[in-house]
């Protein structure tokens, strides 16, 4: 049988392509965040997350660019994403944290929880409705891409990066969890705007009073005031210096510390205590949590988190690249996983909402601080009240923190609830 000839791919160039990357990156950014109607219509119905994914994909799909063998992925990868986790977790103040009171955590953190067990849960539903659904194996097996789902939820893209590197599902598979992930968290984020408008109606239901999030507001209002400033070249430099310098110190550790317990505790391989990308990851949001408790947090003011937010989308339009859109909808059973496992997470909170009587505004921010992260839990904060933006941003960076350990712990769960 004679093999079909692999056509050349238009531009091979990576500095072109990284070009064309930025390009169409600066236009989805700039669209969304106009203020023409038909700008604002789009994107109330096609996310903006799904076009920075969606969009490079079209570049392979019609082979402008190789995606197959570009290194920008590595790059990203290897580069952006342990200095994004290291700026996004730098502006983390565990005391302002602790000071949005209980409930504002508990909801937090019962959203994480409800990721956590909701994935190994929704395995365990559907493989009752239809085996085949969550089957598979080697690098196709469906957990194994449900684990980049939990890095999403629990924290954000770049958790998501570090579950794809770990767990290593196959790019088909990947691509079609990617697009479960987006719609369905889309939807539910569309539900809890929907909310915002009856906040006084749901903190009625659940008996609770909501003046701390009045309070919160106010103190909010001065916090982002009082640290924003202008950056100099010398505050970017700095930034660039805390992310890249962490990255290289964290790459110099894992380089030694993976192949030691490679040959001295093999046993746990098991646990990716042996992936060099594992500790690269984990060593980069430890520093950075650290830092946090140092003056090199007031970055944040001059835009370490806005750095590192960009050199997430960069290392997205990279993923982007290695899709295969024709291929997405060749499993639409895994929506239904997806949205089995939404609803786990869900319920726990509208549960435990109504046990701690917490106002809706800590529901739904501790939601998509999870299932968002620092992409959306600022939208769905400002649609109480600008102020308490940065209030999402908080959560939101406390989810980044989380997400790693949490979205690596969810991973092992489905693999033995899969087997």
């Amino acid at each position: 049988m004679q093999e079909t000839e692999q056509v050349e791919a238009l531009i091979k160039n990576d500095a072109v392509v990284l070009g064309l990357l930025l390009a169409l990156l600066a236009a989805i950014f700039y669209t969304s965040n106009s203020s023409k109607p038909i700008f604002k219509k789009f994107y109330s119905v096609i996310p903006m997350l799904l076009l920075c994914y969606f969009l490079p994909s079209l570049l392979t799909t019609f082979n402008i660019v190789d995606g197959e063998h570009s290194q920008l992925y590595f790059m990203a990868s290897r580069y952006l994403l342990p200095a994004s986790l290291v700026l996004l977790t730098l502006s983390i103040n565990l005391k302002e944290v602790f000071k949005l009171g209980s409930k504002a955590l508990i909801m937090f953190l019962t959203g994480t929880v409800g990721v956590i067990i909701g994935g190994p849960l929704a395995i365990l539903a559907a493989s009752a409705i239809n085996p085949d659904l969550v089957g598979g194996a080697g690098p196709d097996a469906v957990w194994r891409g449900m684990t980049t789902i939990a890095g999403s939820w629990i924290g954000g893209g770049a958790n998501q990066a570090a579950m794809y590197e770990i767990f290593k599902p196959s790019d088909h598979l990947y691509s079609i969890m990617i697009t479960v992930d987006v719609l369905v968290a889309e939807v539910w984020m569309a539900i809890l705007l929907i909310g915002v408008g009856k906040a006084k109606q749901i903190d009625k239901h659940f008996k609770a009073d909501a003046s701390s999030v009045t309070q919160l507001k106010d103190h909010m209002h001065e916090f982002s005031q009082r640290i924003a400033r202008i950056p100099s070249s010398t505050d970017i430099m700095v930034i660039a210096a805390i992310g890249l310098g962490v990255t290289g110190f964290a790459h110099l550790v894992s380089d030694w510390i993976a192949p030691y317990i490679e040959v001295h505790a093999p046993a746990l391989n098991k646990f990716s205590l042996t992936s060099k990308f594992f500790w690269l990851i984990i060593l980069s949001t430890t520093i950075g949590i650290a830092l946090s408790f140092t003056k090199l947090r007031n970055y944040e003011g001059a835009g370490a988190s806005k750095i590192g937010t960009i050199f997430i989308y960069i290392l997205v339009a990279t993923i982007g690249m290695k899709m295969d859109v024709g291929k997405i909808f060749d499993n639409l059973g895994l929506f239904l996983v997806g949205g089995i496992w939404m609803a786990i997470h869900v319920i726990l909170l509208l549960i435990v909402g109504k046990l701690i009587r917490a106002p809706y505004f800590f529901l739904a921010v501790g939601s998509k601080a999870n299932i968002g992260g620092a992409a959306s839990a600022p939208v769905v904060a400002a649609a109480f009240h600008p102020s308490l933006a940065p209030v999402g941003v908080l959560l939101a960076v406390l989810g980044y923190a989380l997400g790693t350990y949490g979205a690596w712990m969810c991973g092992l769960l489905m693999q033995v609830a899969a087997h």
